[in-house]
């Protein structure tokens, strides 16, 4: 994505308007990176020639960067704290540094809200049982209810499966699968 000083006041606008995120290109940063350095040898050479224009553009870049920034910030946490709640997960229109500190944040949230949990069900943490499990299978398995009410199976003999972590554990314990 190539960067102008337009397109970033689009974005902006955008931003500001609207409680969800903007779509932006997967390497938005990358992008902005390039265009605020670009933007910064102008603003020095301005300095040079005395040119107060080109230096109060320096300062709307930084400022409309600044803003678009910290709205995002700020819907990336909802986002999030959304997500902890809910458990759906949704990274579209994310760039590439949104998607790894919103999986960093849901992380924290989870781990936070489990704590929750374990103070009213010691021992026991909902999301971590809500958390698939990877197994192999080493035996057949019919179809059969989870503790969750829910249908699993049938299962060949070495079929990879992921499970809720309850089913995995009856599984594991009965001798008819192993984790991987």
């Amino acid at each position: 994505m190539e960067l102008d000083y337009d397109k970033l006041r689009q974005i902006y606008r955008l931003e500001k308007n609207t409680s969800r995120l903007v779509d932006i290109d997967e390497d938005f940063y990358d992008s902005l990176t390039l265009f605020i350095q670009g933007e910064k040898k102008k603003y020095l050479a301005s300095l040079k020639e005395f040119s107060p224009a080109k230096a109060r553009t320096f300062a709307n870049v930084k400022k409309i960067v600044e803003e678009i920034f910290s709205l995002r910030e700020k819907k990336l946490l909802m986002r999030a704290l959304l997500a902890s709640r809910t458990g759906e997960e949704s990274k579209e229109r994310l760039a590439a540094q949104e998607k790894k500190t919103f999986k960093e944040l849901l992380a924290v949230l989870n781990k936070h809200r489990d704590s929750l949990l374990q103070a009213f069900e010691p021992g026991k943490g909902k999301l971590d049982e809500l958390k698939p499990k990877d197994l192999k299978i080493i035996k057949e398995v019919p179809v059969f209810v989870g503790p969750d009410m829910k249908e699993y199976g049938p299962f060949a003999v070495d079929e990879a499966v992921s499970v809720p972590s309850k089913v995995a554990d009856l599984l594991v314990t009965r001798k008819l699968a192993k984790e991987k």
